[in-house]
């Protein structure tokens, strides 16, 4: 591990994924079993998480990615050439660059100032004759107004899919996020998530048709799967390409460190709640602007911490970011807004005036360390040198 030679103390990074012996084990099982590609895992860890969030006829389909989620999604919903789809200029570039693979659309948003959701205003006054979708992001773990946003789609007949990456196991007004009336959610695994595969996504949906069509478009458009065809007890090597699909498949060794991950979630979970709670209590007294915690009772999942500069605060986002890292405190910004990135400023004629709240987010916000493998003498590292820093 890396040392700080400021501090003589191992360098804290912004995230690190929490992987235990069960989790080791579970994949050299998958590797001696044969199965290394999509098979029993994959299903187990579909049905698992199908299980998690409530079943009720929710179908899980498991990706290589959240990004191949969200463009399986949007194909499913048939989205193409000439479609709008809305969604918020602050996430990653994964959310919208889908949407350009099918030959459609973005049309970004500001956000909530408060919650850094998209706001749901400003979702209705951007549909056009053309919009056919909104993406919710569920931001740092923080549930959108999907209440508001439902009420929209159904009033201008426009698909949902939400785009759940931050946001297992995120709840709103008492349902998980994943089980709400949306046409698709899909959450990611990546390697800083509330669960991890290394990489990875899941992409759930209530309509049987919706989830058969994502499940085929995952493998190359073909009729029948690997798994049906090679543990057949017959010949059964023939199969059909209905369609030109893709590559998405989730692999069993990347699935057995899912199942095990997800049965770890609950002491995940608590675990971050306990690390927000610490950090709220801790920064209170700063020139900071701390996240928004969940309303009614809801579960945050604390996907992220971030924190904004306030106006009287001491010195500037950049100049705190370095002064954490002299310390050894790695950190990070989320997000560069999509409408500051060439390609998206250029394509749309995008300026930071056309976005003020995510544009002022932005030039303010720090995320800081937050991650279940964190101890509390890692949280105090990072509480102090704030306190240092901007007190």
């Amino acid at each position: 591990m890396p040392m700080n030679s400021a501090t003589d103390l191992p360098f804290l990074p912004f995230a690190r994924p929490d992987i235990g012996p069960a989790e080791i084990d579970a994949v050299s099982a998958a590797m001696r079993s044969g199965w290394v590609t999509t098979g029993p895992k994959t299903k187990e860890f579909e049905q698992a998480f199908t299980a998690f969030l409530g079943g009720g006829g929710l179908q899980s389909i498991a990706v290589n990615s959240a990004t191949a989620g969200l463009h399986l999604a949007l194909e499913a919903l048939g989205i193409g050439p000439g479609d709008e789809v809305i969604a918020p200029t602050l996430t990653f570039t994964a959310t919208v660059e889908v949407v350009r693979y099918l030959g459609a659309d973005p049309v970004l948003v500001d956000v909530d100032p408060v919650t850094l959701n998209i706001d749901p205003a400003k979702v209705r006054a951007a549909i056009t004759p053309r919009t056919k979708a909104i993406m919710p992001v569920h931001y740092g773990g923080l549930a959108c107004d999907m209440d508001a946003i439902l009420a929209i789609a159904k009033e201008h007949h426009l698909k949902v899919v939400e785009d759940a990456a931050h946001a297992l196991p995120t709840t709103w007004r008492g349902t998980l996020v994943g089980q709400l009336q949306s046409d698709v959610t899909v959450f990611s695994f990546y390697a800083n998530k509330t669960i991890t595969t290394g990489e990875g996504g899941m992409a759930v949906a209530h309509d049987p048709a919706l989830a058969q069509r994502m499940r085929t478009m995952r493998l190359h458009g073909m009729s029948r799967d690997a798994f049906d065809r090679f543990t057949s007890k017959t010949p059964a090597w023939y199969y059909e390409v209905v369609a030109p699909g893709f590559k998405y498949n989730m692999t069993d060794v990347a699935a057995a460190m899912g199942v095990e991950q997800l049965a770890r979630l609950p002491q995940f979970v608590q675990r971050r709640q306990d690390l927000a709670t610490r950090y709220h209590d801790q920064l209170a007294p700063l020139p900071l602007t701390l996240p928004a915690d969940a309303p009614h009772s809801d579960t945050h999942a604390w996907h992220l911490y971030v924190i904004r500069l306030r106006a009287d605060a001491p010195l500037g986002r950049d100049e705190v970011i370095q002064a954490l890292s002299d310390r050894g405190i790695g950190t990070s910004v989320h997000y560069v807004p999509l409408h500051r990135h060439p390609y998206w400023r250029d394509r749309y004629q995008l300026t930071p005036e056309m976005f003020p709240q995510a544009d002022a987010a932005y030039q303010a916000m720090i995320s800081i360390p937050l991650f279940t493998a964190m101890g509390d003498s890692d949280q105090d590292r990072v509480i102090a040198a704030l306190h240092e820093v901007l007190g």
